[in-house]
């Protein structure tokens, strides 16, 4: 009896283990492992540079190619890795809006804008910027072109149409001086991409800008990139703000969100609850590699929402500072540093005024800090945020990023109110300074801080 005791238990043991191994086989399958969703390789200079736009119109008295170059240094000196021109192309003059016209109704997607100079002065541009250790990327406006561009004449079919068979801007909006393309034609999409490639593979840009890419199909953008990348590694910015993009077209997206969760509290007095919870979904639901465009500022908030100074008032720095530090890349608009106050017309010359430059500082200490810390730098090289309890939720945002041996740790006084607050930072104890005064801070578990309206630290280890 022992024996058959002995072995039923012996069997009982095998199966066991047999029925373990099976079952450890089965969470080894290809179908059950995580994968990345980003399948893009992003340019391996992109992993923790910030950007900067180019409004070459208003930049400088001659608004040319040539006068923008003596900006180059100070710009490259502000701690700036991406240059975005925007759009360079010929303006159409049927429809123009205003004098000089908008940027985004092309003529001509082979040409360059006279008001800029020459494509000899384009390419001595490029070659500056590389000499620099910049790179560029151009403003694409795939979506429409002007009335007068020489398709609409050779290939009509290569637009959308009214019910009366005419020419449309893109349907529900007013851009009056523009008209739709279809992008069920695939004679435009030929068109559109080998023009793409001709950019980057004949005067050695490094990828785009591309202008409300949400309203073009994503299958489009996935076959351009792909044929960019088969010439030079490119990096992509959409006009958009959307995960789909990011799998096989885009390196970068926009964070309209972000800003319009800032603006919520410095302009319309909000509580900062949205400004939370954006960070617990970039956290949660986006991707790891996925790269986000932060700003307080752009042309497109420049010219809808007044100004800057408008929409952050007192808590502007602090903003400034949460752009710089949160998940994400960030961006100056040309003349931010500068101080710009007010909304720059978009179809006259308005030059802005470079007398003072009353933030060039903050982001360059800011930049300084992302170049160096990898906790800050982009998508999966960067850290993840964590968020860092404390006892006034409601007006301090407090987190932290570690990335192998780096760590920075925002605290933050996201409102009018002076403060005192007390961290639960028991995790995070040990030796830090802190990045815009210098002075050396040990976290102990429990601190306390006194800070000012819109004041902020950053702990860097």
């Amino acid at each position: 009896m022992k024996s058959i005791h002995k072995i039923s238990i012996l069997v009982l043991s095998l199966l066991l283990v047999s029925c373990l191994k099976e079952k450890n086989d089965e969470t080894t399958e290809e179908r059950y492992q995580p994968k990345e969703f980003v399948e893009i390789k992003h340019p391996e200079w992109s992993k923790n540079a910030t950007i900067y736009e180019a409004n070459i119109r208003q930049f400088t008295p001659e608004g040319t190619f040539k006068a923008f170059e003596a900006h180059l240094p100070r710009i490259k000196k502000m701690g700036i890795d991406i240059i975005w021109l925007m759009p360079i192309h010929p303006i159409g003059v049927e429809k123009r809006k205003g004098t000089l016209g908008s940027y985004y109704s092309v003529k001509d997607y082979y040409g360059i804008n006279p008001e800029f100079g020459t494509k000899a002065d384009f390419k001595h541009l490029v070659d500056k910027i590389h000499s620099m250790g910049m790179y560029v990327i151009v403003d694409w406006v795939a979506n429409h072109s002007s009335w007068d561009n020489p398709l609409a004449k050779e290939h009509p079919d290569w637009y959308t149409k009214t019910e009366e068979g005419n020419f449309q801007p893109t349907p529900w909006y007013d851009w009056d001086d523009v008209i739709d393309f279809d992008y069920d034609n695939p004679g435009i999409r030929k068109y559109m991409t080998e023009a793409l490639v001709y950019w980057v593979k004949d005067f050695n840009i490094d990828g785009y800008r591309c202008d409300t890419a949400g309203f073009i199909p994503t299958d489009f953008w996935n076959n351009a990139r792909a044929e960019m990348d088969a010439v030079k590694p490119v990096f992509m910015l959409a006009e958009w703000e959307s995960r789909d993009l990011h799998q096989k077209a885009f390196d970068m997206t926009y964070s309209w969100t972000f800003w319009d969760k800032m603006a919520a509290v410095t302009r319309d007095k909000k509580s900062i609850g949205g400004l939370v919870e954006y960070m617990a979904h970039d956290v949660s639901t986006f991707p790891r590699d996925g790269y986000r465009m932060l700003f307080t500022d752009n042309h497109d908030m420049n010219s809808w929402n007044k100004n800057m100074v408008f929409n952050f008032g007192n808590g502007l720095e602090a903003s400034i500072v949460l752009t710089g530090t949160v998940n994400g890349m960030s961006l100056v608009y040309g003349g931010q540093e500068a101080g710009l106050d007010r909304s720059l017309a978009f179809f006259e010359k308005d030059l802005i005024d470079w007398s003072k430059m009353p933030y060039e500082g903050l982001f360059r200490k800011l930049f300084d800090l992302k170049h160096r810390n990898h906790a800050l730098w982009n998508g999966k090289e960067g850290g993840v945020m964590v968020r860092v309890y404390n006892d006034k939720m409601e007006q301090v945002i407090s987190f932290s990023r570690t990335k192998d041996k780096d760590r920075v740790i925002p605290i933050i006084n996201y409102s009018d109110q002076p403060v005192t607050v007390k961290l639960n930072s028991k995790y995070l104890k040990g030796d830090y300074t802190e990045v815009f005064s210098g002075k050396k801070i040990s976290l102990k578990g429990d601190d306390v801080f006194t800070l000012k309206p819109w004041q902020y630290l950053i702990l860097e280890k």
